[in-house]
């Protein structure tokens, strides 16, 4: 009796559940098995060039290199979560859904041009967004936007090694791109599932 209000609770927010893309936790999907093919093949390559050092001295850097960036995937990865847990659903739908049209696009701009941090953690905030909500072309214009246009790296590297000039006028050049990839996402998103009932 006690989990059925549970099980209820998000059939109140249908549209934030119909809305938000079915997501599939696959560890070894196909783009792990391409990615094993090529560790193979290089590390034959390496072998054959430099002999069994060089394989097992690039294979000692690759894991301590693994040590330093684990504490950041994790933190990143827990972020997400914790966001997902706090965000309400009902309010991203309307904010960053497939209805929130042109205001969805610039709230997902705005977010990612200001979001700190590299991609351990914008890709976790960008899943956690698609999780509570969010559709593609929201979190689309997000992504590009951080990328394109994030602040973080404008003043820290881009502004003293181009100067002033060059950042404020590829700012301003790159502010309708995330928009454009969010509308054209969005479209290409919908488009797709409608033909292929997904």
């Amino acid at each position: 009796m006690s989990e059925s209000p549970l099980k209820t609770e998000p059939a109140d927010n249908g549209e934030g559940a119909e809305t938000s893309p079915a997501r599939k936790g696959k560890p070894f999907g196909w783009s792990t098995f391409v990615i094993a093919v090529l560790v193979v093949v290089s590390a034959a390559l390496v072998w054959r060039r430099d002999g069994i050092d060089g394989v097992w001295t690039i294979l000692f850097h690759d894991i301590s290199l693994f040590g330093e960036i684990m504490p950041r995937v994790l933190a990143g990865c827990l972020l997400g979560g914790l966001i997902a847990a706090v965000l309400p659903h009902d309010k991203v739908s309307k904010s960053l859904g497939p209805e929130s049209g042109l205001k969805g696009l610039l709230i997902g701009t705005a977010f990612g041009a200001i979001l700190p941090g590299g991609p351990f953690t914008a890709y976790p905030v960008a899943s956690a967004l698609l999780a509570v909500g969010a559709d593609f072309g929201a979190t689309i214009a997000m992504v590009v936007s951080w990328t394109l246009i994030g602040y973080g790296r404008a003043v820290a590297w881009e502004m003293p090694i181009m100067g002033a000039d060059f950042t404020l006028w590829r700012i301003v050049i790159s502010l309708p791109m995330p928009i454009l990839a969010g509308a054209l996402g969005r479209f290409v998103y919908v488009r797709v599932r409608h033909r292929f009932k997904l």
